[in-house]
C-alpha cells in the first residue's frame, strides 16, 4: 500500500466537478515530505505558508505562556490570500490563455 491510498478526495471535485481552494494540498505535503520543494509549489502554492500555520499551531499547543492568536489570524490570512490568487490564476487566467 501506498500513502496515496489513504488520501481524502475532495468532495467538491467528486460530486461537482469543480477543485476548491484546498485541492491538491494533500500531494503539495506528500511532495514537499519526498524532497521535491519546486514541484510542491507548483501543485498547491500555499503548502509552505499552510505547514508554517500547522507548526506555529502545534507550538501553541505546547506553550501556554505566549500568545499566538495574532500570529495565527496573520497566517490565516496570508494562506487565503494566496489560495484565492493560485486559485484564480489556475482556473481563470490560464484556460483563458491557452
Amino acid at each position: 500500500m501506498k500513502v496515496e491510498d489513504f488520501m481524502l478526495t475532495c468532495p467538491s471535485k467528486r460530486f461537482l466537478g469543480i477543485e476548491c481552494l484546498g485541492c491538491g494540498a494533500q500531494r503539495a505535503v506528500m511532495l514537499v515530505f519526498e524532497g521535491k520543494f519546486s514541484e510542491a509549489f507548483h501543485m498547491y502554492p500555499a503548502v509552505y505558508t499552510l505547514l508554517l500555520f500547522f507548526f506555529t499551531l502545534g507550538i501553541s499547543f505546547l506553550d501556554k505562556k505566549r500568545k499566538y492568536a495574532g500570529i495565527l489570524m496573520a497566517l490565516i490570512v496570508i494562506n487565503l490570500v494566496i489560495m484565492v490568487i493560485s486559485y484564480y490564476y489556475k482556473h481563470f487566467y490560464i484556460h483563458s490563455h491557452l
